[in-house]
């Protein structure tokens, strides 16, 4: 049976980049990308990525469980789905990236960098996603979905959460509750447009898109798979069409919107965060937060929390969220 995990880090060239089980068509589009198809009618175009960070591994192995499972027919597939393994070179080393962050490329964006890897990658994957949704919908499909799947660098107060990008239109209530019976502890409301994948897919295409932060970012066969056992059953309902699993989280949902984007403009920027701060630790009104030449950033609410803290990230790039509850 093809093993899109294994392919995708052998390199190799597909020789029967086409084929088809009983229940569905597939077609491989390219290095780590594969199309599925029901031989039915369906109302639903979803687009799973996983691995545009490569050390994030969890959801690359999830991901390709619940692909061998289709292809098996062990489970059914009722929606058009587009698998995505985002960044197969920085796979094989076990790297966040090669040479620049892929995640902050889309909506054209690496236009902006000296062409490398990541940024070719980022344009194919553009447009992979703009002929998957095209062809979807002239296929009859009504809905369209995209959840990118990550996992964390540092620990995080809440172990699952997601971000949802910028968008003018209402968030959709059947993807806010598919979110809450996942099991994420939190949900992060971006309030401006950013380069991330899942901005992009709402922004050009009208997806309901969230990045999903799943734990934290260890090698190949080291991911402890009971932990992400709400995940994997929300995403075999989402493709299988089926009702939502019961929520197991033992807390509600809570929801942030981000307040501060911080960001390193200039060679002396420095911050104050401490090194080992979990993701969501709280700060005070006026605790300083970063300083650079011109600029300083203070917490101005009563209480904010920080998000994606990184001192050494390139310059002009966010080094870190500043939210507060909803």
């Amino acid at each position: 049976m093809f093993d899109l995990l294994a392919m995708t880090l052998s390199g190799d060239v597909v020789t029967e980049p086409a084929g088809q089980t009983e229940m569905l068509d597939w077609q491989w589009r390219g290095e780590g990308i594969l199309e599925l198809s029901p031989r039915q009618p369906c109302e639903a175009a979803v687009v799973i990525s996983a691995g545009i960070h490569g050390n994030e591994t969890a959801p690359i192995e999830l991901l390709n469980q619940l692909v061998s499972e289709l292809l098996s027919g062990e489970r059914q597939l009722r929606v058009r789905l587009l698998v995505l393994l985002g960044n197969p070179p920085s796979m094989c080393i076990n790297k966040r990236f090669v040479e620049a962050d892929m995640n902050r490329m889309f909506g054209g964006r690496h236009a902006r960098y000296t062409p490398n890897d990541e940024s070719r990658r980022a344009q194919e994957l553009e447009q992979v996603m703009a002929l998957f949704y095209r062809s979807a919908t002239a296929a009859g499909t009504t809905q369209r979905y995209h959840y990118d799947l990550h996992t964390a660098i540092r620990g995080s107060k809440h172990v699952r959460f997601g971000l949802l990008p910028l968008q003018a239109r209402p968030k959709s209530e059947a993807m806010l509750a598919w979110l809450n019976a996942a099991g994420l502890d939190a949900l992060v409301h971006h309030r401006s447009p950013g380069g991330t994948f899942t901005h992009f897919s709402s922004d050009v295409f009208q997806a309901d898109s969230c990045t999903l932060e799943l734990g934290k970012a260890l090698p190949f066969g080291s991911n402890d798979h009971a932990q992400f056992t709400g995940i994997r059953r929300a995403l075999e309902t989402l493709v299988s069409d089926e009702p939502l699993p019961v929520r197991e989280a033992p807390a509600p949902l809570v929801h942030y919107c981000v307040v501060q984007d911080v960001i390193r403009s200039r060679e002396d920027f420095e911050l104050f965060v401490p090194a080992d701060a979990l993701n969501f630790t709280a700060f005070s009104k006026g605790f300083v937060i970063a300083q650079e030449t011109g600029k300083t950033y203070k917490v101005e609410a009563d209480e904010e929390v920080v998000l994606f803290p990184n001192p050494n990230v390139a310059l002009g790039l966010r080094a870190g969220l500043m939210l507060v509850k909803m």
